[in-house]
């Protein structure tokens, strides 16, 4: 049976689709994002290990090298640095004007970077701003002439130098004397979550020799103090290590955590449980009631994509007031008297990550046989769509069929 021919079992899909097997882009790595709307995750040894929530903003331009806002036009291996924290140069309507739109103490901001008619082809690279040497991966390819859209969650420094600086760096292929220019507008930021509170003191115990052992209090709340790779916040107890396949803080399954192959988002995964919407399952939806518009938060077309689904539900969250990220955006969850609201619609890249650890998972999905929302364009009609029987992504031409939600959340 074709391919364009093949029809999946219970969902209610009538236009056609195309499958795009997976493939590597040029110097995609850490800092990789996909050509068209991908979103890289870029560590940097002086940040901060603990825990941190994504606060998102309206996209804010803060760098315009056509018109010399923040930087000039890009050379060829010539690093550039931009502040991104604190008070900072923005356009408006208005003109140029200072403004806070990433607070200082920020740990990664979350941004759009466009390339704008390349001289020379080759890559851009965003980085911390105390990355050192040159870097041998990319944020975003291109080729000479054209407009190259990416999106990227970068990490930013809070001491030191360089705190709340990026990088930006062009490298042109066969040539010394490439340049570009370059776009780059801020959507989001991460910053760290507070401490949860100390549990009340246990009874002392009886005074005297060898007295009776006073009575244990009860334990206070988990906080959120971890380091970079464990979080004792999981398991049914609320006190084990978190790890793929335990119950989460949030009440879901862990899926990923930042040891998991694949994961370049540097934290922990978690999938809402499967009675989320209801006992009967999953609930099926549209991606957006507007369908045709080009929301800019494509992934590429070959490949599994980045973890940026946060980032892509707070953009369609501006435009859609029905579908797939209104529905995983409503979900809240009660675990111990904490309420859990930071839930999202998964990009491309994050369900692969489900399917890839299913086994460890459990019997998670059980509407596997039929497609789950992303949320990941990859043109003005059409959206990703992960598939669990087999483990295709399919690129689906029409963003009002009818598939399957799952909320997930970071932490």
């Amino acid at each position: 049976m074709s391919e364009e021919n093949r029809v999946k079992s219970g969902h209610r899909q009538s236009g056609s689709y195309s499958r795009r097997s997976a493939g590597a882009l040029l110097l995609v790595g850490v800092l990789a994002g996909a050509t068209l709307g991908g979103f890289a995750v870029v560590r940097a040894t002086s940040g901060s290990s603990s825990a941190s929530s994504f606060v998102p903003v309206a996209p804010v331009r803060v760098l315009d090298t056509r018109s010399d806002l923040g930087l000039v036009a890009m050379t060829d291996g010539v690093a550039g640095t931009l502040k991104v924290t604190g008070s900072i140069p923005t356009a408006t309507s208005a003109g140029v004007v200072n403004a806070v739109v990433v607070p200082a103490g920020a740990t990664a901001v979350v941004l759009n970077v466009t390339a704008v008619n390349p001289t020379a082809g080759g890559y851009v690279s965003l980085r911390p701003g105390d990355a050192t040497g040159a870097p041998t991966v990319s944020t975003l390819n291109v080729t000479a002439g054209g407009t190259f859209p990416n999106g990227a969650t970068i990490t930013v420094p809070t001491t030191g130098p360089h705190a709340g600086e990026i990088q930006v760096w062009y490298e042109a292929e066969s040539t010394t004397v490439g340049s570009t220019e370059l776009l780059i507008d801020i959507a989001g930021y991460y910053e760290l979550a507070s401490s949860g509170p100390a549990g009340p003191q246990g009874e002392t115990g009886a005074a005297g020799p060898a007295g009776p052992q006073g009575e244990t209090g009860p334990a206070g709340a988990n906080g959120t103090t971890t380091n970079s790779h464990i979080k004792n916040i999981c398991g049914v107890d609320g006190t084990s290590a978190c790890a793929v396949g335990l119950k989460g803080p949030g009440g879901g399954i862990v899926f990923m955590t930042p040891s998991t192959p694949g994961n370049t988002s540097g934290l922990f995964y978690e999938a809402a449980p499967s009675t989320w919407h209801s006992s009967s399952g999953d609930p099926q939806s549209g991606w957006c009631n507007n369908t045709n518009t080009l929301l800019g938060v494509a992934s590429s077309l070959t490949g599994t994509g980045a973890m940026d689904g946060a980032a892509k539900t707070a953009v369609m969250l501006g435009v859609c007031t029905s579908g797939a990220a209104n529905l995983a955006d409503a979900y809240t969850a009660t675990v111990n008297g904490v309420v859990y609201g930071d839930w999202f619609l998964p990009s491309k890249g994050e369900l692969n990550q489900m399917y890839v650890n299913r086994i460890a998972i459990g019997d998670f999905f059980p509407d596997n046989y039929d497609g789950y929302l992303s949320s990941s364009e990859s043109f003005g009609d059409s959206v990703w769509t992960q598939w669990f029987d087999d483990g295709t992504q399919v690129n689906f031409s029409k963003k009002d069929g009818n598939f399957y939600v799952r909320p997930v959340r970071a932490f």
